[in-house]
């Protein structure tokens, strides 16, 4: 189905639903077991791959116009399942590139940019997309759609931008030859950033079984 067909009245709009949750289940199932660390010489690549086909979902839901509940308010769900166990496996999956650091708003002029973490933004991503997936097995399609909308604009989406340039920019290091001599985390309890520069703290050695697929090395070698 075309992008550009989205607002065609003979479409079917099931189909569109069923394409957007076949992504949002891709993503969940496919982060999940990169959360593993079964493969860690791979997880940047495969994170890289799953947030860039996430993010053609969110496009194409924000193409979309906008998408009204059925009810004027949204059925309770319960407690939200527990994504900390997911968060630690990726804090130390990610350990030494975990952290980066972020622009939040690029249209707001003289904005410092600010420490975010890899891991945590993977886990709400995670929790916004289960919130939509569990109206879309409840059978409220259209609540699934104007959730997962709504958290696009609001949550998931600017978060999955920041997260998938940072990989990239590990990714580009690699493959350009270019291999951080070191990989320094930025405190994410820092209260205040100074606007010229960034303090580079907890800096960290990129763990054996990441370093060597990534390319990274210390400068104390």
């Amino acid at each position: 189905m075309s992008d550009a067909t989205l607002h065609a009245t003979a479409q079917n709009p099931d189909d569109f639903a069923v394409q957007i949750a076949d992504q949002v289940e891709s993503f969940l199932v496919a982060v999940t077991e990169v959360s593993k660390g079964d493969e860690p010489d791979s997880a940047v690549p495969f994170l890289l791959l799953e947030v860039s086909q996430l993010l053609l979902a969110g496009g194409r839901l924000g193409a979309h116009e906008d998408i009204v509940p059925d009810e004027r308010y949204e059925p309770d769900l319960g407690p939200e399942p527990d994504v900390d166990q997911l968060r630690e496996n990726f804090a130390r999956l990610l350990d030494p590139i975990d952290v980066y650091s972020e622009v939040f708003d690029p249209y707001e002029p003289r904005k410092a940019p600010v420490p975010a973490r890899i891991s945590d933004d993977l886990a709400d991503i995670i929790t916004d997309l289960r919130h939509g997936m569990a109206h879309y097995r409840s059978g409220r399609t259209t609540e699934a759609l104007w959730w997962w909308q709504f958290s696009y604009f609001s949550n998931w989406g600017p978060t999955a931008s920041a997260v998938l340039r940072a990989l990239q920019s590990v990714l580009i290091h690699v493959r350009l030859n270019q291999p951080l001599d070191e990989l320094d985390g930025l405190d994410t309890d820092q209260d205040t950033i100074g606007d010229e520069t960034l303090e580079f703290e907890a800096g960290q050695v990129m763990e054996q079984e990441i370093g060597g697929a990534l390319g990274v090395r210390s400068s104390s070698k």
